[in-house]
């Protein structure tokens, strides 16, 4: 396969990436397609659809090897279940799938540019295909969840001062809470005196989780 674009996010690193895409709406990315495949009549009639599908590639988890069970995280990190009933990096095909939310199209100073949100990709993340989402065809509310349906709510509550807060740009404080609020930290860490760090938008925010409370103590940097 060859990669058609990458997408640009404020997430450098894979730590605090939501498990899931449309899990925190407020997280924007910018899809910049690579040279080749910068025609505006591939995008021609994309505007009339809210959603898309991007089939993209896990590339901060690449690897040779595979397991034929994973540890998934929602499972407290010590229940095994089989890599194809999971949604996890480690696989024969490093390959993701997402239904993003397709807010513009517009023409940028490398060609055509797609901004969507309800990201769940680090920055610079390679896209290998986009297709439309069909709501008649593609969504079933009827689907059941399997074990991770128990989870489907699952939320920490987010402490943090005002004066902390203030130093996020307002149109990046949402994204910011969304992403703490759907605890980044593996499943299998319970120690509420360990100290996480989480690059963000050009900003480290240092956290420590107590049960279901997340408590921000620093934030430095500057947004980029």
């Amino acid at each position: 396969m060859k990669k058609i674009a990458s997408i640009h996010t404020a997430q450098p690193d894979k730590f605090g990436i939501p498990r899931q895409s449309g899990l925190v709406p407020e997280l924007r990315g910018r899809i910049i397609f690579e040279p080749e495949y910068r025609s505006p009549d591939a995008l021609r009639g994309i505007e009339g659809f809210s959603h898309i599908w991007l089939i993209w590639g896990f590339s901060q988890n690449a690897t040779d090897k595979w397991s034929p069970t994973v540890r998934p995280p929602r499972l407290g990190g010590d229940v095994r279940m089989g890599v194809f009933a999971t949604r996890s990096p480690f696989r024969p095909n490093p390959i993701g799938l997402s239904c993003v939310k397709l807010e513009a199209v517009r023409m940028g100073k490398d060609g055509p540019e797609l901004e969507v949100s309800g990201t769940d990709m680090a920055d610079k993340t390679p896209i290998y295909d986009i297709k439309p989402y069909l709501p008649y065809t593609d969504s079933r509310p009827e689907a059941s969840g399997g074990f991770a349906a128990p989870y489907i709510d699952y939320a920490l509550e987010v402490s943090v001062s005002h004066e902390l807060m203030d130093k996020i740009p307002p149109e990046h404080r949402a994204a910011l809470i969304g992403i703490l609020s759907n605890d980044p930290r593996p499943s299998y860490h319970n120690d509420g005196e360990r100290v996480y760090g989480l690059t963000f938008a050009g900003f480290n925010i240092k956290f420590t989780v107590l049960g279901r409370t997340l408590t921000v103590h620093e934030i430095t940097g500057h947004c980029i």
